[in-house]
């Protein structure tokens, strides 16, 4: 299933999505951002609330597909359009935490 799929059947809102073809092969959900870089694998659609810059300097070394973050959040000033330079898709959900990843479970 492609981020462009993802994100049409759980409605979420992208913020930036230069990469929509890129196939989502698995998730992890997680805050901590070093946990979250020995532990998410290329191709996860990341679940998180951390919106800052942070998190996109963590998805340049583990390579998700996609980071949706929950809860209503939205990204930090300037973070959208480095996620878009940076080739990194980053899609908001209203979604609590725990629904949201079992929504991608159960679409992947």
């Amino acid at each position: 299933m492609t981020v462009r799929q993802v994100c049409d059947a759980l409605a979420l809102r992208p913020v930036a999505m230069p990469n929509p073809d890129r196939e989502v092969t698995g998730g992890y959900a997680g805050d901590l951002l070093s946990w979250v870089m020995s532990r998410a694998e290329e191709g996860d659609a990341w679940i998180t609330i951390m919106s800052n810059v942070n998190t996109l300097a963590v998805a340049t070394l583990t390579d998700p597909a996609c980071i949706i973050l929950a809860e209503g959040v939205s990204p930090d000033e300037g973070v959208a359009e480095r996620a878009e330079q940076q080739g990194i898709n980053l899609l908001c959900s209203q979604l609590p935490a725990f629904a949201l990843c079992a929504a991608v479970s159960e679409l992947l």
